[in-house]
């Protein structure tokens, strides 16, 4: 019997992997670096080996290595809960709107945290905004190192928030029928994770998990475009060659990302002065077997016609609540235009946009209050930057984000039925019942930890 009151034969030795990880003159394979990641989502790792081969993979900066995080990555994915792809496609090729070379698929904005800038939650307002006009898949926690994460923000949302813990990996088809954004409250989609948490708390070092879970999301295989934030420049060219990675097993179309990193250490697109780009480009008319680009550039406010902010101007509030009133206030139509927090969230929406392709569209349909008429003015990277912030102000300026973010409250609280097949979760992440992860496994869990 371990110490943890595990039998010892549980666990899965990992001693010859942990040698050759030291052994920097022979390389580890990313496959067998992941294979031996996965069996701490199963608890098949003793908490020192596990705690051995996390502080390995840091100092020798393998978990920064594009190969290792794309092959982790992939391995988090498979251990979480499954969702019905074909149920969930259907809905969304159904209710999905295609324009310009935005095909009606997912789209995500995420960051890695770990700032402790104590920004306004930039990314969480920019997917609300942008869900008026494409399909948003918000994969997110509660905070770590802010104060208040994009669970905290919303959960905050006066008089009824959203029902976070109600969306599930068996509900969400449900949800896309009703509304156009969703929210994947992590714990609720990743059980394996139950175990590593207490691991990290009692290591309390930054490990590879502090990195993939914007690589994690568990609908990857519909998530046709997103954007990622990182606090390290030196992250940029890593995750977008990881996203690379990941994007050759996806179909044309479905490969779309760029990875962004403000230079004061912002993982969001910077009101402050230059934001470094990773775009990765996938060619138009091009075969499955053509290669798929990386273009670095450089974002600056100007590109989107605005003016510079200080990073200050943008902290957010003492507590969540704070920052939710802020976002009531914006989408409201309460916050002024040239407010340095709206500013920056129709910058961060404006790049989502672009990205998905739907700002290359030769006119626009997007409802009452829309010309049509489109920016076609493009800056760095190609990109039609104006255009992305025209299309988001329409959705703020028209109800349209407000009225998301409604449809989304609904379904959440009032039209998703309880199942006796459905893992029952409360706040603190605790879930029960039986449910089924992506390897086919029935496992009964709890997750009550953040990732």
């Amino acid at each position: 019997m371990s110490s943890t009151g595990h039998p010892s034969s549980q666990y899965t030795p990992i001693t010859s992997l942990l040698k050759s990880l030291r052994n920097t003159q022979t390389p580890t394979s990313a496959d067998d670096i992941a294979e031996a990641f996965s069996l701490i989502f199963e608890d098949r790792l003793s908490p020192a080996q596990a705690a051995t081969f996390l502080t390995i993979l840091s100092l020798t900066s393998r978990d920064k290595d594009a190969d290792v995080l794309a092959a982790c990555a992939d391995r988090m994915r498979k251990a979480a809960f499954h969702v019905d792809l074909p149920a969930l496609k259907s809905i969304v090729e159904t209710r999905g709107v295609t324009e310009g070379t935005y095909h009606g698929g997912l789209c995500d904005i995420v960051g890695t945290g770990g700032s402790s800038l104590q920004t306004y939650n930039i990314s969480t307002t920019a997917s609300l905004i942008a869900s008026s006009l494409l399909l948003m898949s918000k994969h997110g926690n509660r905070a770590q190192t802010s104060v208040s994460g994009a669970a905290d923000i919303l959960s905050s949302i006066l008089p009824t928030p959203p029902s976070l813990t109600a969306s599930n990996a068996q509900n969400i088809p449900q949800i896309y029928e009703k509304s156009s954004y969703a929210f994947l409250f992590a714990p609720n989609f990743h059980p394996g994770m139950r175990y590593a948490g207490p691991l990290r708390k009692e290591m309390g070092i930054r490990t590879i998990f502090n990195l993939l879970g914007p690589l994690a999301h568990p609908i990857e295989e519909l998530v046709e475009a997103r954007l990622i934030g990182v606090t390290e420049g030196a992250l940029g060219p890593v995750f977008a060659e990881a996203l690379r990675i990941s994007g050759l097993k996806k179909a044309k179309g479905m490969r779309k990302a760029m990875v962004v990193s403000g230079r004061e250490g912002l993982d969001e697109i910077s009101c402050a002065g230059m934001t470094d780009c990773w775009k990765v480009n996938e060619p138009l008319e091009c075969s499955e077997q053509a290669e798929v680009e990386i273009e670095h550039f450089q974002l600056e406010p100007t590109d989107f016609g605005f003016p510079t902010h200080p990073l200050s101007a943008i902290r957010g509030g003492d507590a969540p609540k704070d920052n939710a009133d802020i976002l009531m206030r914006l989408l409201e139509g309460k916050l002024e235009y040239e407010d340095p927090i709206m500013q920056v969230v129709l910058m961060n929406t404006a790049a989502m946009l672009v990205v998905s392709g739907i700002c290359e569209g030769g006119t626009s349909h997007m409802g009452e209050g829309d010309s049509g008429v489109v920016v076609t003015e493009r800056g760095p990277g190609h990109g039609r930057w104006k255009e992305g912030v025209r299309r988001a102000k329409w959705a703020v300026r028209s109800g349209a984000a407000l009225r998301s973010l409604k449809a989304f409250t609904e379904v959440s609280n009032n039209c998703l039925g309880t199942r006796t097949t459905s893992p029952k979760i409360c706040e603190t992440g605790e879930m029960s019942q039986q449910v089924v992860p992506n390897n086919g496994e029935t496992k009964g869990s709890l997750f009550g930890n953040k990732i």
